[in-house]
């Protein structure tokens, strides 16, 4: 029976483009897991969206002298064409500022008020006086408080990963003018009443069925838990752009993005059964205790997904099911720098993929996954994965296989002879792969499964070498086209094993395979009309996939098509030249 399998992914702020180190972080893993689980026949539910709130979009509004729409309206778009380039397929990715998702933050904040989880109450607040302006976490930074980082922002360290109130941050400095200007002042806000969620969430995660979560995951969650220092934290800010408060005599506030953002998960859901035409289709996949839910992030989300939001939904009431995995990564470094939008040094996706093709990026980033440390990522690193492990392994591999049967076995898998020692040696290792890869992709170790399976191309690669069929034939044909064959069942194996990976070239070997229809379905982009909006999502059409996780029954006689190389070298330039640019945009 198929598992219902729900992967949600950390809503990216929308007031610039995404680089690498969020592709690393948070969006390419959960796309690979996806993939991997619709191979499988399980239900795959992939949803995420813009974050068009807050001050980190108003902040950029005003740098630009534009709206905080268009703000959204200018970078929504181009985040969703490079998920679409890079092959990431959502079911649903959409954005924070529609008429559904203010109605579910809205239900929700007025659900927490009615049970006793959101209180009111005065707070301390930066105010700076030369530009007679409150100061929300965004506007203002300075020194942090516990790592002494400069340019600490004033709701979290870039540094440490901390959170915080502005109020204690050394030497903050107002961002509209630059000014020290700063005043403490008092105003009234909304409070999530986070101490009275702490037992509830300390049993949960006690519960015994957190085995699986990472150790940095699990152990930080725990710990923060187990100090029992959560406390009331505000929900609401002085701006004027956002979910408005469904309060009267709020009019000049506004719900603050890190309590709206997260409800994205649910209101995302709801929105996508409404697109399905079934508007309770939602409910199977929040109810159902068998039902699992994925949350993919970088480590500076994990107290928002494995302590707030599960929090929020005990707090909300309606028996939601809770996060059965927050698989979060650390930080990925290029060229042992840290990644940073403000500073300008990072690898800008949608720019890049204008010069190299997406699978060797998402082979490259994969197999770079800062799953359980930071990880350094090198342009010198980017050539070798490309020309010695895509190029000449993987690649190599596959061609020169499919061209040698094409030209010498009348475009057919070729029927075998008896099989030898080597050729059994190598059958016999494609269950044991297979089955491994199958067990580390169940378990989020997707960096780990990547290896292994490279590491039956270098396998086969070997027997090639042993083997040489371009010989053999010379002398022996059935011996040669007992080769042949080996080896195109281990390619067939290795493009399934490969395919929620590396995708696109997939497709191709699938089709040089003699195989019909595509691997996955299709993705594609369309504006959602709501009542006062219209915005543009990325959707993933499953129909019409052929795309199964099975180990290979390629059959004698099978046709196979002209191939062509799946992958092409680089020229050793391209290092330079590259960390040039980045050097330039610092």
């Amino acid at each position: 029976m198929p598992e219902k399998i729900l992967v949600f992914t950390a809503w990216p702020y929308c007031n610039g483009e995404l680089h690498i180190g969020h592709i690393a972080g948070a969006y390419l893993p959960p796309d690979i897991f996806a993939r991997y689980h619709r191979l499988r026949g399980n239900d795959v539910l992939m949803l995420s969206g813009s974050d068009t709130h807050g001050t980190p979009i108003t902040v950029r509004a005003e740098e630009d002298g534009i709206s905080p729409r268009e703000v959204v309206d200018r970078y929504h778009p181009r985040i969703v064409n490079m998920y679409q380039r890079l092959g990431i397929t959502y079911d649903l990715y959409t954005e924070t500022d529609t008429e559904n998702h203010w109605a579910v933050t809205q239900d929700m904040f007025k659900t927490h008020l009615a049970n006793g989880y959101i209180y009111l109450d005065s707070m301390q607040q930066l105010y700076c006086v030369d530009c007679a302006k409150w100061l929300a976490d965004r506007y203002v930074e300075g020194t942090c408080p516990y790592c002494r980082s400069e340019g600490a922002r004033g709701d979290q360290c870039d540094n440490c990963g901390r959170t915080y109130e502005a109020i204690t941050l050394i030497r903050p400095r107002c961002k509209h003018c630059g000014g020290m200007h700063i005043e403490i002042r008092t105003t009234e806000h909304f409070f999530l009443d986070l101490g009275k969620l702490n037992e509830p969430l300390l049993a949960w995660i006690n519960d015994g069925k957190k085995e699986h979560w990472r150790p940095n995951v699990i152990n930080q969650t725990r710990a923060r838990l187990e100090s029992r220092e959560l406390r009331g934290r505000p929900i609401t800010r002085d701006i004027l752009w956002g979910v408005t408060i469904p309060v009267p005599g709020f009019e000049d506030k506004r719900i603050y993005v890190w309590y709206d953002a997260v409800i994205g998960y649910l209101s995302a859901t709801k929105e996508w059964a409404a697109l399905q035409g079934n508007p309770d289709a939602w409910r199977s996949w929040w109810t159902d205790p068998a039902c699992r839910a994925y949350y993919f992030i970088g480590k500076d989300n994990i107290e928002f997904h494995a302590i707030i939001w599960p929090g929020m939904l005990i707090g909300y009431g309606q028996g939601l099911n809770l996060p059965y995995d927050v698989p979060s990564n650390e930080y990925l470094n290029v060229e042992g720098r840290k990644l940073s939008k403000s500073r300008r040094w990072m690898i800008q996706m949608s720019e890049v993929l204008n010069r190299y093709d997406p699978d060797p990026w998402r082979y490259a980033i994969a197999a770079n996954f800062p799953e359980t440390q930071d990880v350094n990522f090198t342009w010198e690193d980017f050539l070798r994965r490309n020309n010695d492990e895509l190029v000449a392994t993987w690649g190599n591999l596959a061609n020169r296989v499919l061209g040698f049967a094409f030209k010498r076995f009348d475009a057919t898998v070729p029927q075998p002879g008896p099989f030898d020692e080597a050729d059994q040696a190598l059958l016999a290792q494609i269950g044991p792969t297979f089955e491994r890869v199958t067990a580390l992709l169940e378990a989020v170790k997707l960096k780990q499964a990547l290896e292994i399976t490279m590491s039956l191309a270098h396998e086969a690669n070997r027997y090639l070498n042993l083997k040489e069929p371009w010989k053999q034939i010379k002398t022996d044909p059935t011996a040669a086209a007992t080769s042949v064959f080996v080896a195109l069942r281990v390619i067939d194996t290795l493009k399934t094993l490969f395919t929620p990976f590396l995708p696109f070239t997939c497709q191709q070997l699938h089709h040089y395979l003699g195989y019909e229809g595509a691997l996955f379905g299709q993705s594609y982009t369309e504006v959602l009309h709501e009542t006062t909006r219209a915005h543009l999502a990325l959707r993933y059409d499953p129909t019409g996939a052929t795309g199964r996780w099975e180990i290979s029954e390629l059959a004698p006689g099978q046709k196979l098509r002209e191939p062509a190389p799946l992958f092409r070298k680089l020229d050793e330039s391209i290092v330079d030249a590259e960390i040039e640019r980045m050097m330039r945009g610092a």
